[in-house]
């Protein structure tokens, strides 16, 4: 079974990662595992005439990697396999793209995100992610 678990680092992801860990005591083979950050695209405009392209990337990269850390180390600690994806653009987009490219048969996900703030300004990513996928989304509270 191939479970794709976004992380932001909120506890509610942590929470989501634990529930897939948990899976593997009823699955009939270990789940294959997708980690996937989501960062906000920040070169608009004119930002790029300030910074370059190499330098926007290091900062996708090592952001998302940081989001990341804590979950591999799980991952590790309890040896389940995963791979691990850094996306950059609207979080619940993102979230379904990489899910439909990668063939997943669910997504688990916290039921809240790192951002309080922004799913009121926004709405909710668990809501975009709920209407815009086509595979079963489990929310972990």
């Amino acid at each position: 079974m191939k479970l794709l678990i976004p992380i932001d680092g909120s506890d509610s992801a942590n929470h989501a990662l634990n529930q897939a860990i948990a899976s593997r005591a009823w699955l009939k083979e270990p789940p294959q595992l997708f980690l996937l950050n989501v960062q906000w695209k920040l070169a608009t405009g004119n930002v790029k005439l300030f910074i370059n392209q190499d330098t926007i990337n290091d900062y996708y990269r090592e952001q998302g990697m940081a989001a990341l850390a804590a979950a591999q180390q799980k991952l590790d600690a309890v040896g389940l396999a995963y791979t691990y994806h850094i996306s950059i653009g609207t979080p619940a987009e993102a979230i379904v793209q990489y899910a439909q490219e990668q063939q997943v048969d669910q997504i688990i996900m916290g039921a809240h995100g790192q951002n309080k703030l922004s799913d009121l300004l926004l709405g909710s990513v668990v809501s975009k992610v709920l209407h815009l996928a086509t595979m079963p989304v489990l929310l972990v509270k």
